[in-house]
């Protein structure tokens, strides 16, 4: 660390590829729960409620970053979960309504694997494929974005428990700081 402090800079969640999926899955839900889920149906808050927590914890485990290690990683984590218990909500409306689970390898998800890459991803993107799609493709769509954000946010934690492994946590970095003030002087 090259600075003398021991709070390391934070909080930029915006250029996490894994937010700005999250991100676009939050308007997604928003959008598909609004326009093909029946007014009053509680299915609509709880898959709101899972996109946006999914987003949320990312923002908030990365503004934590800085002075708790241990916080981002929890939240990380249930930005993780928010989204997996998305994934079966939208897995559970294509079966319901025996509509067809698109295969990982097939010609439309890796269609939409294809347009999300790039180095900022975000609801424009995808606006033309979502809002002129039948639910049935809509839905896949979605599936296919938690996976990849799934797996980004599966790549994360794994890259937190080795900078944590390797740089400890805020108590070794304060210790750290005040050595070489110390030293210093």
């Amino acid at each position: 660390m090259a600075s003398p402090g021991f709070i390391p800079t934070h909080g930029n969640y915006q250029a996490l590829l894994s937010y700005q999926k999250a991100e676009v899955i939050y308007d997604l839900t928003f959008r598909f729960c609004h326009q093909f889920l029946s007014k009053g149906d509680r299915t609509i808050d709880q898959m709101v409620q899972a996109a946006r927590s999914g987003k949320q914890n990312i923002l908030e485990g990365s503004k934590a970053s800085g002075t708790s290690k241990e916080m981002e990683v929890k939240l990380t984590n249930v930005a993780r979960a928010s989204l997996e218990e998305l994934l079966a909500d939208y897995r559970d409306f294509l079966r319901v309504r025996n509509f067809p689970l698109w295969p990982k390898d097939s010609k439309e998800a890796l269609f939409v694997r294809k347009i999300g890459h790039g180095s900022h991803v975000t609801y424009e993107t995808y606006r033309s494929y979502v809002e002129t799609r039948p639910a049935n493709v809509v839905a896949n769509i979605a599936l296919c974005l938690i996976h990849q954000a799934n797996y980004l946010l599966d790549q994360q934690i794994r890259r937190l428990e080795q900078d944590f492994m390797k740089e400890g946590g805020l108590r070794e970095r304060m210790t750290r700081a005040r050595l070489r003030i110390r030293n210093q002087a």
